[in-house]
This record gives C-alpha cells, sequence and structure tokens, in this order.
C-alpha cells in the first residue's frame, strides 16, 4: 500500500472535519448568538472547546462509520473509494455553505460513501445505511420538532407569572450552559464520524486491524480540525439558523438548544447511531417557534431547508462517483 495515498487521504478526511466544523458551527451556537446571549466570538471559543470534548466522550458512532455502511475496501482501490467519498462529501459541503443552507455534512459524508462504493464495485450494507442512516434522518428531525415544541410549553407554563425581563436575563445566562451542551453533542457526533474514516483509512492500509481500537492521535487530530473548522466559523448557516426560521428570544433558544442536545446524547449513546447535528437543531428550532404560532416559522424558508435534506445524499454521491472515476483513470 502506498504511504503517500494514506497520508493524502487521512489529510483529505481531516480538511472535510474542518469544512464540517465551520458549516455545523452554527448548530451550535446560532440561537445564542441571535438571543444576544454570547458574543459571536466567545460563542465559536466555547464551542471550539466543546466539541473538542466531546470528541473524547465516545467510540460507538466512528464503529457505525468504519465498519457498519459499506464493506471495507481494499488496496489502492479501495483507498481511492475513500478518497472519492471524501470529495463528494467536502463539494457538497461547500456548495451548501456557499449558498447559506445548513444540509447535514454528516449525510454528504455518508452520500459520498455510498456513491464511491457503488462506483468502485464495493458492497453497501444497506442494511446499516436504512437503519443507521436513513431511518434516524427522518426519525430524528420529528423528534427534535416535537420535543422541542414540548420543552417549551413546559417553560411557558413553569414561567407564566415570571417577570418578563427577568426571566429573559436568566435565560440568556442558561443559554451558554445549552449551548455548551450542544458543542459538546456536536463533537460527540461529527468528530466520530470523521474518527471512522481514519480507520477505515488505516485498515485498508493494513496499518491496523479492523476492529482495534482507534488510536488517540486519531481521536486528538480529528477533534482538532473539528474545533479549527469551529472557530472559523459558519456565518452564512448562522444567520439562516438564528434569524431566518424564527426570531428567537433567550427562553426559546434554550428550549432549542436543550432539545437538541438531548437527542444528540441519546442517539450517540444509545444507539450509536451517526445523526446531523443540523437536522435536529434545524427541526427543535421550528418546534419551539411553533408555540408562539404557527405562523411564526418562517416555513419558506423551512421548506427550502428541508429540501436540501433530501438532496444531500444523492448529490454528494454523484460528486464521489465521478470523483472515483476521475481517480480511476488518472492513476490506474
Amino acid at each position: 500500500m502506498d504511504t503517500f495515498a494514506l497520508v493524502v487521504t487521512i489529510g483529505v478526511a481531516l480538511f472535510f472535519t474542518y469544512t464540517n466544523g465551520f458549516h455545523d458551527s452554527a448548530n451550535a451556537i446560532a440561537t445564542s448568538v441571535s438571543t444576544r446571549a454570547l458574543t459571536p466570538r466567545a460563542a465559536l471559543a466555547m464551542a471550539a472547546v466543546m466539541n473538542l470534548a466531546g470528541a473524547f466522550l465516545g467510540s460507538g458512532v466512528a464503529k457505525t462509520v468504519s465498519e457498519g455502511l459499506i464493506e471495507t475496501p481494499t488496496g489502492d482501490k479501495g483507498m481511492g473509494i475513500l478518497f472519492a467519498a471524501l470529495v463528494g462529501a467536502i463539494v457538497w459541503n461547500l456548495v451548501t455553505w456557499y449558498f447559506g443552507l445548513p444540509s447535514s455534512s454528516s449525510h454528504a459524508l455518508f452520500g459520498g460513501m455510498v456513491g464511491a462504493a457503488l462506483a468502485g464495485g464495493i458492497d453497501v450494507i444497506w442494511s446499516g445505511v436504512i437503519e443507521k442512516v436513513i431511518i434516524p434522518m427522518f426519525v430524528s428531525p420529528i423528534i427534535g420538532l416535537f420535543l422541542g415544541y414540548l420543552v417549551m410549553l413546559v417553560i411557558l407554563w413553569l414561567f407564566r407569572n415570571a417577570n418578563p425581563h427577568r426571566a429573559k436575563r436568566g435565560f440568556r445566562i442558561a443559554q451558554t450552559v445549552s449551548a455548551a451542551g450542544m458543542a459538546l453533542g456536536h463533537g460527540l457526533q461529527d468528530a466520530q464520524k470523521t474518527m471512522g474514516i481514519v480507520v477505515m483509512a488505516l485498515v485498508i492500509a493494513d496499518v491496523q486491524d479492523q476492529g482495534d481500537s482507534i488510536p488517540v492521535w486519531v481521536k486528538l487530530v480529528c477533534a482538532a480540525m473539528l474545533s479549527l473548522g469551529t472557530y472559523a466559523g459558519g456565518w452564512r448557516i448562522m444567520r439562516t439558523l438564528g434569524r431566518r426560521i424564527i426570531e428567537l428570544d433567550p427562553p426559546q433558544g434554550f428550549a432549542a438548544e436543550t432539545t437538541a442536545a438531548s437527542v444528540m446524547y441519546t442517539a450517540s449513546f444509545m444507539f450509536h447511531a451517526p445523526i446531523s447535528t443540523t437536522h435536529v437543531i434545524t427541526s427543535a428550532i421550528m418546534g419551539v417557534g411553533a408555540t408562539k404560532r404557527v405562523n411564526a416559522v418562517r416555513w419558506g424558508v423551512a421548506k427550502n431547508i428541508i429540501l436540501g435534506w433530501f438532496i444531500t445524499m444523492p448529490a454528494a454521491a454523484l460528486v464521489a462517483a465521478g470523483s472515483y472515476e476521475v481517480v480511476s483513470l488518472a492513476f490506474g
């Protein structure tokens, strides 16, 4: 196995993590920034630190990504497939970032893996894709929507007699905790996805055996790149999540972040399912906003976001398949 190919593939995987960080940093902090609970720079710094911490909390999601979605390819062809999968995911991340669309980096990666595997003649583990990707893709936003709605109703009831100004001030402080919890969940979910890819590259290169524990250096570099990307910020997407879906106040922001973090921890620890942080926080914001009144949510913007969810996996798969054809032609 060419060491150069391994190094390049790992480098591209880390670049994907970086794009994931700046693409998805908005997920953790947009609501806190839009309600002025945190300044943008303070929010980004906090999110970067919590991303780093979250990456070391588990490995179940990484195992799903490295072993549960496609058969591990072998040799130079296998490394080419992995490289093409990452290219597909990165291209789609950059396109959606440019247009300010909060699509899912996770599903871009999974779409890239499936597209490259099919183009390279590698078996896709469809049961794993359906059980660990497709079903959570639909279920997690629905749970986020209804749970966000219920959490906000509870908050409205508990604080129904509170002084509005004092309550908002208290929730602004509470949002620093809920945003930190959201960022920790982002690290727990998204850093592990790249860990799974890097481990797959190491297995293809015969550097380690499948089923071995994730090396500490892999956890560290994946977490660090996610944190760096997060600190770089994703201002276009932050505007969409923070203001274009609904104008949030601090109690609403707290409810949305608490809901999304709860869903992510449950998916990570109980089901080892790699869910989309983007899907969950967006749906939670919609659910929270609907308690105000249904038309308070700008459903036209929400419709465009949902459309992006359905396009992401096929689009990334097509880019990855095309990338594999180019790689196979160039390097035979």
